[in-house]
């Protein structure tokens, strides 16, 4: 009997006893439906994370501060040192947070694993007016263009002049009909120096951003835009108050390999420089993410698992009630090989239909969800969809579960195969 000819008969087998294969099928479109679901839901939010990573920059994109020396478990007082600037702490033991001065900025801009460098200034403008000449308070945060935000309109920010990317529900609220409306417009920003005294900037709109988990809520500034609001705002001040940073940003140069990332946070933790890149600060945030995947596709596993049971029961089953088939056939000549690879097509038969309605169905039942959300809880996160579905995901829990369809199918398999021909012929 050729591959063909066994396909065939093996098609034709499956449906001999319509209810019992109908009832396994079933118990595999559960198990398939939930793992597509599962998967879904992880792949639909590992995407807008991976979106929204932009807000906080690319993989090459690093935080850098000064490398704390405050022991979180010891309660006593830090000594001074004078060659270290400290921002105010809060009671005696408090951890003490070193700044960034000049000095340290120049220091990190002389490194050869390190471009890109920039001090992180904080700026406070006392208000936003676009079109309309109304006035609306805005924060502000300063990512100099090295991060790709999602825009839901123009373009990302470059050095060239003062720009600035608004927040998408800032657009009517300035006077604009609508995104696009909004970009290459300018808007006053309102700062005041040390005194008190207000200033005003011109600033173009270059972007609109989409709203989302984790970008910011702010206006997002250039380093040129932000370089002259923090001159206002520190105008007057003694010069031992400029040029404090928090923190600095810059881009890791060369491969970025775990290795190479790892290599280079050593490098600068000697120097006493700390370094934060982005799958840092969402480490924990997707670790959550993937362990909650993983439990509920454990649930879909233990659902195939007893489905497997079920296609070992049908295909015992089917053994028994072909007893003289499967002599007959052996009489006439096929090897137990084929006999075993006949029964072996029908189990990964059942796993594949079973598993194509599942995906079909939860691929169906994923878009009604995806409509109804966004229409309701995820109408403020716009572009998220909880339930993605890829090819090759879909696939993926297709091909497990025909695997699994097909371990389960050996033991009745084997057996068949191993059938001594008269035996068979005299069963009743």
């Amino acid at each position: 009997m050729k591959l063909h000819d066994i396909f065939l008969t093996a098609s034709a087998n499956m449906f001999r006893s319509k209810l019992r294969t109908f009832l396994t099928i079933i118990a595999i479109f559960i198990g398939a439906f939930t793992l597509t679901l599962t998967n879904g839901i992880g792949t639909g939010i590992a995407d807008y994370i991976d979106r929204q990573v932009g807000s906080l920059g690319q993989k090459d994109l690093v935080t850098i501060t000064v490398k704390s020396t405050a022991n979180p478990q010891d309660d006593k007082p830090q000594k001074y040192d004078p060659n270290k600037t400290t921002s105010s702490g809060r009671g005696v033991g408090a951890e003490v947070s070193s700044v960034l001065t000049q000095k340290d900025i120049d220091t990190l801009k002389a490194e050869s694993d390190l471009t890109d460098v920039q001090p992180s200034f904080s700026v406070s403008p006392d208000y936003i007016s676009g079109e309309n000449g109304e006035k609306f308070k805005v924060s502000s945060s300063s990512i100099g263009g090295l991060a790709t935000l999602d825009l839901a309109a123009g373009a990302q920010l470059n050095k060239d002049g003062n720009q600035i990317i608004i927040p998408e529900n800032y657009v009517s609220s300035l006077g604009y009909s609508n995104d696009s409306d909004a970009v290459n417009k300018k808007v006053t920003i309102a700062i005041s120096d040390a005194f008190g005294k207000q200033q005003t900037i011109e600033a173009t709109i270059v972007g609109v951003q989409r709203p989302g988990i984790i970008s910011s809520s702010g206006a997002a500034l250039n380093q040129t835009l932000t370089n002259t609001l923090y001159g206002i705002q520190t105008s007057g001040l003694p010069d031992n108050a400029k040029n404090k940073f928090i923190a600095a940003t810059g881009r890791i140069t060369g491969d970025l390999t775990s290795q190479h990332i790892q290599d280079v946070k050593n490098k600068l933790s000697e120097k006493g420089y700390a370094i934060q890149t982005v799958d840092d600060q969402l480490g924990t945030f997707k670790t959550v993410i993937n362990a909650i995947t993983w439990v509920l596709n454990g649930f879909a596993i233990i659902a195939l698992l007893a489905a497997s049971f079920g296609i070992v029961n049908t295909l015992l089953m089917s053994v028994q009630e072909r007893t003289k088939e499967i002599g007959l056939m052996k009489a006439m000549g096929m090897r137990s090989s084929r006999i075993f690879l006949l029964f072996s097509t029908e189990a990964v038969l059942i796993g594949f239909w079973g598993s194509l309605i599942g995906v079909v169905a939860a691929m169906l039942i994923g878009q009604l969800i995806n409509g109804s959300l966004a229409n309701s809880l995820l109408k403020d996160l716009p572009g998220f969809s909880l339930l993605v579905f890829t090819p090759m995901a879909v696939l993926g829990v297709m091909l497990l579960i025909m695997v699994i369809a097909f371990i389960a199918g050996t033991l009745p398999a084997r057996q068949a195969a191993k059938q001594h021909p008269i035996d068979a012929l005299r069963y009743e």
